[in-house]
């Protein structure tokens, strides 16, 4: 029942949090904050207590009829790919409060049930095997991130909020018809209707048939993920976010693509993933180059970090489409850490915002003179973005083009150029916001207590699996095993997907 309670949870705490809030300010920050933290330390001590798993094998699984005379069931499920999501989840959750205690001053208590509720639809998402499931958590999600953006971003909030629900709405749409293709192509064959990822799992199709279905889903995903070219909602959306909207677009909801894919994408429809793998690598590729040199391009501060995402996130393609165990170990590592580490510069970005009252880098430079501590932190993020040996982001890659070459030797080098251009635009940071003269005479409070500590819970577990990345191989590798066997054997494939 444990995956009940992480729903439950969630739901009630925002709930409360709203409920609360209309006669206590500070009661919806504390109440987000205990569930949060609590959920956090469950998760924890629930992987603690199972560090790895069997193949094909979920630790935790609960599944009760919701509409049966239409095959839709409510089935959680949770391995060990799930349960790093999930942990992933309640620590940015947890961040995303602490970094709005002050921001967030109008409205406290609708605001974080929009946060919960944003967490709450994420963690169905990674824990949904019923389909119908799947996509009831994928829309939940967007409605409380529309209220995020549209009520506590910036100047330009409304047309970034509505260009965020039209392409992931859209893209939402493409997916449901592209389940109740499946399903209805299922009990075809069955004759039953269900909508449960075991049911579904290894439908004979056509291969024109396939192939759209195939599309549908990715297309879904991808413009969640981002891919290059569904990407224009997310710096209009990053841009006009509170920071903690920023945090959990960047370190959960893109990671909901990447989920969808790994999960259910290829693993659905390993014919049709296969023969349209040489695309989805191109695409990873491009988006890898594209991203890096937007970046560069981008004098507001939080939109040079919103195109970096683009650019992260086509290595997270790169590894699925490669298909092949390195290669997901990669992609499973790079939404961890591109989670942590972005997540992490988009809050550097807000503090900044709020002691300037600006994010363009033509209005900073010399910040190191005046505030040190904060610009050596900034320094450690830049340095994770690009990758940095010793850092997680740097295994992550790393595994990525190591698994890519197997696939792919074209864009794996294309790939390897991109992580040239990281350096040269996360450089191009360090030195236009921190290093130089001080000309704009900045004179700034330095780093508090309160963003001490939240840098630092950013900055431990970046080195920790920089060195140490053991314990999350350990978790996915059972999983990504299993899902690599299924594709591979129902494709009939004597290695990866390319």
């Amino acid at each position: 029942m444990i995956l009940v309670y992480f729903l439950a949870s969630t739901f009630l705490g925002g709930a409360a949090a709203w409920a609360l809030g209309k006669s206590n300010d500070k009661a919806p920050r504390y109440i987000s904050l205990a569930v949060l933290l609590v959920n956090f330390v469950v998760a924890v001590g629930y992987w603690l207590g199972n560090p790895a798993g069997e193949p094909g094998a979920f630790m935790s699984d609960v599944r009760f009829a919701w509409v049966p005379e239409f095959g839709i069931s409510f089935h959680l499920a949770m391995d060990g790919l799930s349960l790093a999501m999930i942990v992933l989840t309640f620590f940015l959750g947890v961040l995303s409060v602490l970094t709005s205690w002050n921001e967030i001053t109008e409205r406290v208590g609708f605001f974080h049930f929009n946060l919960m509720w944003i967490l709450a639809g994420i963690v169905g998402v990674f824990l949904a095997l019923d389909l119908f499931l799947f996509y009831f958590f994928w829309e939940m999600m967007l409605i409380p991130m529309y209220f995020l953006i549209g009520i506590w971003g910036h100047e330009k909030r409304i047309y970034a909020a509505v260009k965020f629900f039209i392409f992931t709405q859209a893209g939402g749409l493409l997916m449901l018809l592209s389940i109740l293709g499946l399903a209805f192509a299922a009990r075809a064959q069955t004759g039953t209707l269900s909508f449960d990822y075991f049911d579904l799992l290894g439908t004979s199709l056509a291969p024109r048939t396939g192939m759209l279905l195939m599309l549908g889903l990715f297309v879904g995903f991808a413009v969640k993920l981002p891919a290059f070219p569904l990407h224009p909602w997310l710096p209009d959306a990053h841009t006009q976010a509170p920071t903690a909207g920023s945090v959990i677009l960047a370190g959960l909801l893109l990671k909901t693509g990447a989920y969808g894919l790994i999960r259910f994408a290829v693993p659905l429809f390993p014919e049709a993933s296969l023969e349209f793998a040489p695309i989805a690598l191109a695409i990873g590729g491009i988006g890898i180059i594209y991203g890096a040199v937007m970046a560069f391009c981008q004098d507001d501060l939080k939109r040079l970090v919103a195109y970096t995402s683009v650019s992260h996130l086509g290595f997270v393609l790169l590894g699925v489409y490669a298909w092949n165990q390195i290669a997901l170990q990669g992609a499973v590592m790079q939404m961890i850490c591109h989670g942590l580490s972005t997540g992490a510069l988009f809050i550097l970005v807000g503090d900044l915002k709020h002691r300037l009252h600006t994010r363009s880098l033509s209005e900073m430079g010399g910040l190191w003179e005046t505030i040190p501590k904060f610009a050596a932190v900034g320094m450690f993020f830049a340095m994770a973005s690009l990758g940095l040996p010793g850092l997680g982001n740097f295994v992550a890659e790393f595994l990525t083009l190591v698994g890519a070459f197997e696939a792919n030797v074209f864009w794996t080098v294309i790939a390897a150029i991109g992580i040239v251009f990281a350096t040269v635009y996360s450089l191009f940071i360090v030195q236009r916001a921190f290093h130089g003269s001080n000309v704009h005479k900045h004179a700034l409070a330095d780093l508090s207590l309160r963003e001490a500590v939240i840098y630092g819970s950013f900055i431990v577990p970046l080195i920790g699996l920089g060195i140490y990345p053991q314990p999350v191989l350990d978790m996915v590798n059972p999983v990504l095993e299993g899902l690599t066997r299924v594709v591979t054997a129902a494709a009939q494939l004597p290695g990866g997907l390319s």
